[in-house]
């Protein structure tokens, strides 16, 4: 199953006008790698670079933020309050949590010149940084030093299923097609672990966001599903679903997690409040926060070009093309 991330003609050609300002035969002649043609990538770190020139730098009086749309982007907005207090104290100016309900809202968002500052999924960001000129600079780490998530593969506790081995025949639930692990990685591992591959092997659905995958795998809705045990062990935490009524099959090796990071247009003194904020954000601020985010205690820095390596190469395996047109 090969997946490409496309914009609509009518969004490509507005963008290309209106935010870009340049067409493709006007780019400017740098490297780019995966990179869409609206970018450069001259130091080769597989980011977007900076604008040469300083009119491009994009300087806002009020900042767009996102989180990845996993769950009910109404709870997020209110969980993401107290960073967004700090976030605003710290570079002086209006800051704005814009809920999205979709991956691909959140990145024709940033690739519009509409976002400015955002958390993309573990999956989606080498389609941002590739697509949206996103440039990730760091993800939540632990109090112990450790980071990152699992894909697991989940039944209901008394269902019959004991390994992946056993979904041949049956319909698994996928989160969307941009997902690492509600997706990608599942579909990786199912075809080169257990020679298993969708709609030769198994009927695929789609449920739009891990909560409604696991939700539907608590009610019955779905009789297996690849989810990230995150946004599980959140559900758990807020008392969403109960603790035991859940079993894995098959649990993956660690994932980086989301991604915080900007758009490469953005001012660099912006940037640089942007990063200090994000560094010096105490997490025991709020208990809510802290809850939610069990364990985690800080930002660390990232390098997409490292950290996400694994996540292209799962893309590469899947057949995966960050085909921007």
């Amino acid at each position: 199953m090969k997946i490409m991330y496309k914009l609509g003609l009518a969004t490509a050609l507005l963008v290309s006008a209106l935010f870009f300002g340049v067409s493709a035969s006007f780019a400017e002649d740098c490297h780019r790698g995966t990179l869409d043609v609206a970018y450069c990538d001259r130091n080769m770190d597989q980011v977007a670079d900076l604008p040469l020139d300083p009119k491009d730098w994009v300087d806002p009086k009020q900042l767009i933020f996102t989180y990845t749309p996993v769950e009910d982007p109404a709870v997020y907005a209110n969980i993401w309050q107290p960073f967004v207090d700090h976030l605003e104290k710290a570079i002086d100016r209006k800051v704005i949590f814009f809920p999205v309900e979709s991956n691909a809202a959140q990145l024709e968002a940033m690739r519009s010149g509409r976002l400015h500052v955002a958390g993309f999924n573990t999956g989606s960001n080498p389609i941002a940084v590739s697509c949206a000129g996103f440039v990730p600079f760091g993800m939540m780490a632990y109090d112990d030093g450790s980071f990152g998530y699992e894909m697991e593969i989940i039944v209901k506790e008394d269902s019959p299923i004991q390994s992946p081995s056993e979904i041949k025949g049956k319909t698994l639930a996928f989160t969307s097609p941009t997902s690492n692990s509600g997706f990608k990685a599942p579909s990786a591992i199912l075809k080169g672990q257990f020679d298993l591959i969708a709609d030769r092997d198994f009927t695929p659905t789609f449920s739009g966001k891990h909560d409604n995958s696991i939700l539907g795998v608590y009610n019955g809705d779905y009789e297996i599903a690849s989810i990230a045990n995150s946004v599980l062990e959140r559900m758990i935490r807020r008392g969403v679903i109960e603790k035991g009524k859940i079993r894995s099959v098959y649990k993956s090796p660690t994932f980086p997690t989301t991604g915080y990071g900007h758009a490469h247009n953005l001012h660099p003194e912006l940037v640089a409040k942007l990063k200090t904020a994000f560094w010096t954000f105490d997490f025991d601020v709020d208990p809510i926060f802290k809850k939610e985010f069990a364990k985690a205690d800080r930002f660390i820095g990232i390098r997409h070009k490292n950290d996400w390596a694994v996540i292209r190469q799962i893309d590469t395996a899947n057949g995966v093309s960050y085909d921007c047109k």
